[in-house]
C-alpha cells in the first residue's frame, strides 16, 4: 500500500496481513502520533478487506519497537496546556492499544529484538506475542525509569495476562525480561528460533482461539478484600529501594491497580489520569533528561567507526578478568594474559560464577562466553588483537614497561588502552614510539552493572582519533562511553574522591556511620560514602586518594590510615566501616557515639563537595559541557537521576 509513511502492509495467500513497522527518519521503531494513527488505520483496512489475521512485526533489524514518542514528554514551557498535550497523547495509545485488542480476527505481535515501554503495551493489545530465543530479545515496561508507569493500557493488559505477581514485579522495576523469562512468566506465549518466527505465527493464527480469561487465582488475588493486603506488601518491599518522596511513580502504580483492579475501564481511565499528572513532575521532567544525556553519550561513540573482534587483556586480577568477561558475553574473543596459570585459572573460575548470574540457566550462552575467553600467558593474543588493555596495579613502572613490549608486538593499528583509575596519560605513554595510540579505557566496578567507561584522551598526544575509536569500541560492547581529558582522576574518580573523604572526615569529627550514609541515600545517592568506600577498598580509596592529593586540594583523614593499618580494608576484608559476614553488609564495625546534631546539615556537607567538583571539572574541560559531564556523574556514581545531574542541581538551587 502507498498510503502509509510508518508502515508496510502486505497480504498474504492465506489472507493474513502482515503490518511491518519502518518509522522513517528514526533509527528504531516509536510510537509517535503519525504511527498511532497509521497503526489505526492500518487495524481499519484490515476489518475492510476481511482479514483472517494480523501480525505485527519489525523491519527493522534492531528490534520491533523502542517504546513512546519520549519527546511527547518532554516539558517545552510552563504553559497550562501542556497537561493536555500529554493526556490527548496518552489517550491516542490507549485508544490505538484498543482498536487492536477489539479487531475480531486473531492478532500476534512478532518480536524480535528489543521491545520496550508502549511497543511491549501494543504487543499485550494482540492475542498473542511471540518472540525469538535470540539473547538480543529483551521485551520490558521500564516507564519507572521515566517517573511514570504504563499508560497505554499496560497497566491492565500485563496483569490480565501475567497476573499480578508476574506483572507488578516487571513494572514496578522496569527490568527487562529475556526471552526465557519472558516465556515463563506468562509474558510471551511462544519463543523460538528466529526461522520459526513466521511459520509459528501462522499457526497460531490458524489453530487458536482468541482468548481472554483470567484463572481462578487471579481473580482472587484481584479482589477488593486481598488486593490491600498484596499492596500493603508491596510498598514494604519498594520501600527499601525507592524513596516515595524521590519516586512517585511505582508507588501511583500500586495505587492504581489496588483501587481500581476489579474495573478495568476505570482503571484505563485513571491510569491515563495518572501518567498526565505525573509527567509534568520535577522528578519525571528530570528522568526524561536523563534518559536524553544517556543518548548523548550512546552519540559518542559510532558503532561504524570500529569493528572489533579479538581483544587482549593485560592483568588478571579483579577488573582485567570482569573485563574480559563481559566482552565476552558481547560476542569477542578475548585473550587474558597473566604470569601465572593460578591467575589465569583464578579469572577463568570468577568468569563462569559471573556469567550464571548474568545469563541465568541459560547453559548455552554460559558455555560460549567461556569459550570465547582464552588463558594467554605467552602473550600470543597481543599480535592479533584490534584492542588492547592494560589492568595491572597502579604502578607506572610496572605499566610503562608493558606498554614498551605491547607497542613492540601489537599490529599498528590495534588500540593500547589503559584502564588506570588516576595516572596521566602523558607519563605511561613517555616511553612509547608512538604515544599517540595511547588512551584510556577505565571501566568501573562492578563491570557487570557499571554502564559508563570513560575514553580518556590527552592533547597533549594528540589522540582524540584514537579515542573516538574507543568510544565506537565502548558502544560496541554495550558501555556508555564518555570523552574525557587526561587529568588527575579522570572525572569521576575526582569528583567522587573528595565526596568519600568528607563522609570520613565527618565520621572522624564523631559523626556516627548510620547517619553519615543516611544522609547521603536520604539525598538520593545509592550508597553512602562510608559503604562505598567499604565496596570500592579503603586501600584503593588511599591510593587514589594520595594521588590526587598531589594536584587537587584534598587531604586524607587519619582514620582512613588507621582502618587500613588495622587489616580493616572493607568489605574484601570483611570489616572496613561496616562489618560483612558472609560478604552482606552488617553493623558499623565499631561502637556508634552519641550524636544529636542535623542531618541536613551533613548531607549539605558531602553533596557540596560533589556540586563544587564538578563545577572546576567543567571549568578545566575536563569534559566537553555540562549536559555530558550530568551524565558522567550520575551514570558513573549514581548521582541522584531524579535531580537530573550535579550542575543541573546546582543552577536549580540558584533559581
Amino acid at each position: 500500500m502507498d498510503n502509509f509513511t510508518h508502515l508496510i502492509i502486505e497480504k498474504d495467500s492465506n489472507d493474513i496481513i502482515w503490518l511491518g513497522l519502518a518509522v522513517q527518519n528514526k533509527s528504531a521503531n516509536i510510537l509517535t502520533r503519525d504511527v498511532l494513527h497509521e497503526i489505526q488505520a492500518a487495524c481499519q483496512y484490515c476489518v475492510s478487506h476481511h482479514a483472517k489475521g494480523l501480525v505485527i512485526h519489525s523491519l527493522k533489524s534492531n528490534g520491533f519497537i523502542a517504546g513512546a514518542d519520549i519527546e511527547q514528554f518532554k516539558k517545552k514551557s510552563k504553559a497550562t496546556h501542556e497537561p493536555e498535550l500529554a493526556m490527548e497523547y496518552i489517550q491516542l495509545g490507549q485508544q490505538t492499544c484498543h482498536t487492536i485488542e477489539q479487531l475480531k480476527m486473531p492478532t500476534v505481535a512478532l518480536i524480535d529484538g528489543f521491545c520496550m515501554g508502549g511497543g511491549t503495551e501494543l504487543s499485550l493489545a494482540c492475542d498473542y506475542m511471540i518472540c525469538s530465543d535470540h539473547q538480543s530479545t529483551k521485551i520490558s515496561l521500564p516507564e519507572v525509569k521515566l517517573g511514570i508507569h504504563p499508560g497505554f493500557g499496560g497497566t491492565v493488559r500485563s496483569i490480565r495476562k501475567m497476573g499480578v505477581l508476574n506483572a507488578m514485579p516487571m513494572m514496578l522495576t522496569g527490568r527487562h525480561y529475556k526471552a526465557r523469562q519472558a516465556l515463563k512468566t506468562g509474558l510471551v506465549d511462544y519463543s523460538v528460533a528466529r526461522r520459526q518466527l513466521k511459520n509459528t505465527a501462522l499457526f497460531v493464527i490458524e489453530n487458536t482461539p482468541k482468548q481472554r480469561l483470567l484463572s481462578i487465582k487471579e481473580k482472587i488475588l484481584n479482589h477488593s478484600i486481598i488486593r490491600p493486603l498484596i499492596a500493603s506488601k508491596m510498598r514494604k518491599q519498594l520501600a527499601e529501594h525507592a524513596n516515595q518522596s524521590h519516586y512517585p511513580a511505582p508507588y501511583a502504580l500500586i495505587e492504581l491497580w489496588e483501587k481500581y483492579a476489579d474495573d478495568e475501564a476505570k482503571m484505563y481511565e485513571k491510569e491515563a489520569q495518572s501518567v498526565a499528572q505525573l509527567i509534568l513532575s520535577t522528578t519525571a521532567q528530570n528522568l526524561v533528561r536523563v534518559f536524553f544525556l544517556q543518548n548523548q553519550l550512546k552519540d559518542q561513540g559510532d558503532k561504524k567507526a570500529l569493528k572489533v573482534q579479538r581483544v587482549h587483556i593485560v592483568g588478571g586480577g579483579i577488573m582485567g578478568g570482569d573485563i574480559a568477561t563481559w566482552c565476552a558475553t558481547q560476542g569477542l574473543i578475548v585473550t587474558v594474559q597473566d604470569m601465572t596459570e593460578q591467575a589465569i585459572a583464578k579469572v577463568i573460575q570468577r568468569s563462569h560464577k559471573s556469567l550464571q548470574r548474568y545469563f541465568k540457566k541459560d547453559r548455552i550462552a554460559i558455555r560460549d562466553s567461556l569459550d570465547r575467553i582464552i588463558p594467554d600467558i605467552a602473550g600470543d593474543g597481543i599480535a592479533k588483537a584490534d584492542v588492547i588493555i592494560e589492568a595491572i596495579f597502579e604502578n607506572l613502572e610496572a605499566k610503562q614497561k608493558i606498554f614498551k613490549n605491547l607497542e613492540a608486538k601489537a599490529k599498528p593499528d590495534a588500540i593500547l588502552a589503559t584502564n588506570t583509575s588516576s595516572m596521566t596519560l602523558t607519563d605511561i605513554a613517555s616511553v612509547l614510539q608512538q604515544p599517540e595510540r595511547l588512551i584510556g579505557l577505565h571501566f568501573f566496578n562492578p563491570v557487570f552493572k557499571m554502564p559508563l567507561l570513560e575514553i580518556v584522551y590527552d592533547p597533549a598526544l594528540n589522540n582524540q582519533q584514537y579515542a573516538k575509536l574507543g568510544a565506537s569500541f565502548a558502544r560496541q560492547i554495550n558501555k556508555l562511553p564518555l570523552m574525557v581529558k587526561s587529568s588527575s582522576g579522570f572525572l569521576i574518580n575526582r569528583i567522587l574522591m573528595p565526596y568519600l573523604l568528607e563522609g570520613i572526615k565527618l565520621y572522624q569529627q564523631g559523626v556516627p556511620v548510620l547517619v553519615v550514609d543516611k544522609a547521603a541515600k536520604d539525598f538520593g545517592m545509592p550508597m553512602g560514602p562510608l559503604e562505598l568506600a567499604d565496596t570500592v577498598g579503603l586501600d584503593i580509596c588511599f591510593h587514589v586518594g594520595k594521588i590526587l592529593s598531589k594536584t587537587l586540594d584534598i587531604s586524607l583523614p587519619k582514620q582512613l590510615e588507621e582502618l587500613i593499618a588495622q587489616g580493616n580494608l572493607g568489605k574484601k576484608t570483611g570489616a572496613g566501616f561496616y562489618q560483612y559476614p558472609k560478604g552482606k553488609k552488617g553493623q558499623p564495625n565499631f561502637p556508634e557515639p552519641q550524636w544529636e546534631g542535623k542531618v541536613d546539615m551533613i548531607q549539605y556537607c558531602l553533596i557540596e563537595k560533589i556540586l563544587l567538583e564538578s563545577e572546576q571539572c567543567l571549568t578545566e574541560g575536563v569534559v566537553e559541557n555540562s549536559d555530558l559531564l550530568d551524565a558522567g556523574v550520575i551514570f558513573g556514581t549514581g548521582f541522584a537521576p531524579f535531580r537530573g545531574g550535579p550542575l543541573f542541581y546546582s543552577s536549580s538551587l540558584k533559581e
